[in-house]
């Protein structure tokens, strides 16, 4: 499956690319005949510039929209099943963090920069952990490319073990377009999945100026019930936006560009279970809240020069989500404790690239980077109004017992550039130097209030102490300390071609994430003063991969492979840790760690028709330098092993044929693997050597898809199958006390049908 790009060395849209596509192609090859020229004319712009993937000294699976298409994917989930090496940690919809190549101390990272970059186009919207990150919708888009390994010199920040990268369509002035995907499945037995997508292409000036159209929408009803609400099927998820790009050409060598997109996702109700009430349970007082909405707008220009293109994207973003999660499991839910906390961002990214054409001994390319993102974060934490008549606790305004408003703001600036000399045809070298600096900074606003409301309501619940009055505490604005990092990070590679066939390459890259300012820094526990005091934030982890790769493909293009080798050491690793007393998380840095692996990708033809991949990650991730204190303070120990699986890997069988009035069909069968992993590290922060009550792995699960489906001229239909066995391992395992369900698992048998119309 991660095989992807491989599979479109050997067929194009007339092979019947599942009924998902919409896209009967060319039409002239017999099913499954192989071109032995396509693998070289896929493009990637992976390194800043367009050139054929089989020349890219990195690790890049990448995926187009036929084949997004024709698996159903439609977000995170399906493109982590699809690259080797990844592991999407998903606590619910809207709730991602991926871990490549192990780089990860645990699923959730609270409070830090994800390891692994997200952009849509040239906007970077991954986040820090225990925020939601928006499922974006994958419907129209020109590719998805994933980049394994740090990215840090094109990428900047946050692309410490990759970056994931969606690329819209842009509009084409030449001529008419339209597509439709309907897609209605049944998940269980009776949860009704609608997903619905369409597009219009218009030319509005002959040859010179269009307009491009998307819209989606998502209705999926829920399947885990939820006790402490009495909703079943409680994890319901409507989701709907679009985009509309509007495209100029007034010269062969100006280009304008203008992009306004918008999407909204709202879950009722986390995916989260408890495993000891049962199967497909949770209890929560409220319903757990994990929505978002993002507005973006993007205006981009493109000059060719005689001998170098410029470019310049400026993206404006808005973003407004909610996080209301219970908290109660802390405490055994023996008293009310939640948080309602709904933020907003607004980001504005500024980048200009002048790259060469292609052609001479010497590519380049240069560029400069502007990033400011402003997050202002309401917290209300709260007990509810029936605990409190319960416990006789008074005082509060209200049923909330600590409000403030944190914000903060964030920049980071950074020139780049790449160089490559070409020695021969088949040997040539590339070295990308960034330098840039990072800032950040914490503020409180004034107005909010805090309490002794934990205090009173431990005391009522476990010594029997109630009816006790709160005590107020106005909050005062607070300005935090500045976190600002400066300096280099680098990539060095050389590829040869030993024979036309086979590209090997030597890579060395370097990756890093911003500092983090802790907002609560310099807090004392209130439940045990004697208790950490929060430190005042994190610095820059640094990362240093080392890689091997050969892409070689053979028999005119009927068997293909990608090879790499990889080893990766990681130092001065960003950590969430938790107090013991009150579970309040900070952000620290503790020693290092190692990452060690191989990842491969194959596609083998050996019939008419028939078309085989396999993609396989080994990986061996482990803390190898850690001193007492830093044990202490973080729970790990020398040797933990990462949070990622040391195997995981998929194969896909699929045979194309002849059908019915002039239509191609296929038939697919896909196996996924994941191997089991910790959900973070053992030991409870504070405490060395004792084993923490919420440390524990995922299954290791084998989850198999299906498909059969026909082609015609504008239409395709198909049926498939998600999860045939109704696997319903532990994929997600949240490494906190704060929630009482802190369980994923995968989502139960889906059937359903797709139907596509391109014009």
């Amino acid at each position: 499956m991660p095989v992807s790009v491989l599979a479109q060395a050997t067929t194009d849209a007339s092979d019947a690319q599942a009924a998902s596509t919409g896209d009967q192609g060319e039409g002239e090859r017999e099913p499954g005949q192989a071109s032995a020229q396509d693998l070289d004319t896929v493009i990637v712009t992976a390194t800043r510039r367009s050139e054929p993937l089989k020349d890219v000294p990195l690790s890049v699976s990448v995926l187009s929209q036929e084949e997004l298409d024709e698996k159903g994917v439609v977000g995170y989930e399906g493109l982590a099943y699809e690259t080797p090496g990844v592991v999407l940690n998903r606590a619910s919809a809207n709730f991602n963090n991926f871990t490549a190549r192990g780089i990860a101390t645990n699923g959730y990272g609270a409070g830090l920069q994800s390891a692994v970059a997200i952009y849509i186009d040239e906007l970077p919207i991954s986040a820090n952990g225990n925020s939601t990150i928006l499922d974006p919708s994958l419907y129209d888009v020109e590719r998805v490319e994933f980049l394994r390994g740090p990215q840090g010199t094109l990428f900047g920040s946050g692309s410490l073990a990759g970056a994931l990268r969606i690329l819209s369509h842009s509009p084409d002035p030449g001529g008419f377009d339209a597509s439709f995907l309907a897609d209605v499945g049944v998940t269980g037995s009776s949860s009704l999945r609608q997903r619905y997508n369409a597009m219009l292409n218009v030319p509005l000036v002959k040859d010179t100026m269009a307009l491009r159209v998307v819209g989606f929408t998502r209705d999926e009803e829920g399947y885990i019930d939820n006790l402490g609400t009495g909703i079943d099927d409680a994890n319901s998820l409507k989701s709907s936006g679009g985009r509309a790009t509007l495209l100029w050409e007034p010269t062969d060598r100006l280009s304008l560009e203008a992009r306004i997109s918008r999407e909204k996702s709202t879950p009722e109700d986390s995916s989260l279970i408890n495993p000891d009430l049962g199967m497909d349970k949770r209890f929560s007082d409220r319903p757990d809240k994990f929505t978002g909405t993002m507005t973006n707008y993007n205006l981009t220009l493109g000059y060719q020069f005689d001998k170098a293109t410029l470019t310049s994207s400026s993206t404006w973003s808005d973003y407004d989500a909610l996080f209301n999660v219970d908290l109660a499991g802390t405490y055994g839910q023996a008293f009310a404790f939640a948080l309602d906390a709904p933020a907003e961002y607004s980001s504005f990214v500024q980048e200009v690239r002048l790259v060469s054409d292609t052609g001479g001994p010497w590519d380049w390319v240069l560029g400069g980077f502007y990033y400011e993102r402003d997050r202002d974060v309401f917290f209300n934490y709260r007990s509810n109004e029936e605990y409190l008549a319960q416990s006789g606790i008074t005082g509060l305004p209200d049923e909330y017992y600590q409000k403030f408003h944190s914000f903060d703001v964030t920049t980071e600036k950074a020139l780049f550039g790449q160089l490559t000399y070409r020695f021969t045809d088949d040997a040539w070298a590339t070295a990308g130097l960034r330098y840039g600096s990072i800032e950040s900074q914490g503020f409180t606003r004034e107005g909010g209030y805090s309490s002794d409301y934990l205090t009173l309501a431990y005391y009522c619940a476990f010594l029997d102490i109630c009816g006790l009055p709160v005590t107020i505490t106005p909050v005062q604005a607070a300005t935090g300390l500045v976190a600002k990092e400066t300096g280099p990070s680098y990539r060095l590679s050389a590829s040869w071609r030993p024979v036309p066939s086979i590209t090997t390459y030597a890579a060395v890259a370097t990756g890093f994430r911003a500092p983090v300012v802790n907002a609560r820094a310099g807090l004392s526990s209130a439940l045990d003063p004697d208790d950490i005091v929060i430190p005042a934030g994190a610095d820059s982890d640094e990362l240093t991969n080392y890689e091997l790769g050969m892409k070689g493909r053979w028999l005119d293009g009927r068997l293909a492979a990608n090879l790499a080798l990889y080893y990766i050491d990681w130092n001065d690793i960003q950590v969430q840790a938790n107090r013991v007393s009150d579970q309040v998380q900070f952000a620290t840095n503790i020693g290092g760690a190692y990452s060690r692996g191989v990842e491969f990708e194959l596609m083998a033809m050996p019939a008419l028709g028939w078309t085989f991949m396999l993609n396989a990650a080994l990986n061996r991730a482990r803390v190898d330098t850690l001193t007492p204190g830093e044990a202490a303070i973080s729970g790990a120990v020398s040797g933990a092993r990462l949070a990622g699986p040391d195997f995981s890997g998929s194969m896909t069988v699929k045979y194309d044929f002849d059908w019915i009035r002039d239509s191609v069909a296929s038939a697919s069968l896909a196996v996924v693997h994941v191997g089991s992993f910790p959900g973070s590290f053992p030991n409870v922060p504070g405490q060395p050597g004792v084993v923490s009550p919420t440390f524990d792995y995922t299954d290791s699960y084998t989850v198999v898809n299906g498909s059969l489906a026909a082609a015609f001229e504008h239409y395709t239909f198909g049926l498939y199958v998600e999860n045939l066995f109704d696997d319903r391992s532990v994929t997600y395992v949240h490494p906190e006390a704060f929630l009482d369900g802190r369980y994923g698992v995968l989502r139960p048998r889906t059937v359903g049908v797709r139907v596509g119309y391109k014009f």
